[in-house]
């Protein structure tokens, strides 16, 4: 007689090897704040940060680091990956902040959704999820980026938070589709930032042909060995020559560093440098 594993084994090991359930409709499911918030006062600067949060365990820790770092507290925008709505929901209430947020599929092996989020010190308006081609290998699992216009006073400033496929999960070529799909849809914006996790530190280099500057172009690793969270914008430059950075001090939140831009309108600053 064969040995038998025991059932909690045996449906573990079933979920390592499952699929993940992909959220194929591009209207949701869709976690927001309620109501309609009224516009925030524009303060000249627009400060970003970009965080994948890895599964969206440690919450506590990655709040903590975005009150107390210097470089992180008070950010206006925050992009967040790896996230389900419970953890985006978190974040955003500890910070005050408007979110919305799309999963992208759940996964057997934790049981939890996987997707990004938009939080925001200003009102979020048009928001959407862009379902990115390619499934990776192995769980056949879907990407996705969430796009929302936000309104900065009474300038709309469009938003993306993408979280690109692995390179196990997917070549660079169908990376480079993938972010071909965001910049598409942001086509008919004229004020645009895309950041996140974007699993390769030269697919982004394909939204400079559209005119996006890449100020995190050269910033140290941010995940493991690589350069791998990034932001791109275009209509916007840079706050100053120190106005980009990595928090190296993670404080054990995640298995990628925050990544962090200050920017401003051209007007505000025509000297603004570009960078490419």
């Amino acid at each position: 007689m064969r040995p038998r594993l025991p059932a909690a084994l045996a449906a573990a090991l079933l979920a390592a090897c499952a699929n993940a359930i992909n959220y194929t409709d591009p209207a949701g499911p869709r976690f927001a704040s309620a109501g309609i918030a009224p516009p925030v006062t524009w303060r000249d600067t627009l400060r970003i940060v970009t965080f994948n949060i890895a599964w969206g365990r440690q919450i506590n820790r990655a709040i903590a680091l975005l009150r107390e770092d210097q470089a992180l507290a008070g950010a206006d925008v925050l992009l967040l990956q790896e996230m389900d709505a419970s953890a985006a929901r978190t974040v955003a209430e500890s910070l005050g902040l408007h979110w919305v947020y799309y999963p992208a599929a759940r996964y057997p092996n934790t049981q939890r959704d996987f997707g990004n989020a938009i939080l925001s010190r200003y009102p979020i308006v048009d928001d959407r999820k862009i379902v990115l081609p390619h499934l990776g290998r192995g769980r056949r699992s879907q990407r996705i980026a969430v796009g929302a216009t936000l309104v900065v006073g009474d300038w709309p400033v469009r938003v993306y938070s993408l979280h690109l496929a692995t390179l196990i999960s997917n070549g660079p070529n169908q990376r480079r589709e993938q972010l071909r799909a965001v910049l598409d849809d942001a086509e008919r914006h004229p004020d645009v930032i895309v950041a996140g996790d974007f699993n390769s530190e030269t697919v982004p280099g394909i939204a400079l042909e559209r005119g996006y500057r890449w100020p995190t172009r050269g910033l140290r690793r941010t995940s493991g060995l690589w350069t791998f969270d990034h932001v791109l914008v275009r209509g916007l430059a840079l706050a100053g020559p120190n106005a980009t950075g990595v928090i190296q001090n993670r404080r054990d939140a995640s298995d990628h560093h925050p990544v962090w831009a200050v920017l401003v309108r051209p007007a505000a600053r025509p000297e603004a440098r570009s960078e490419r």
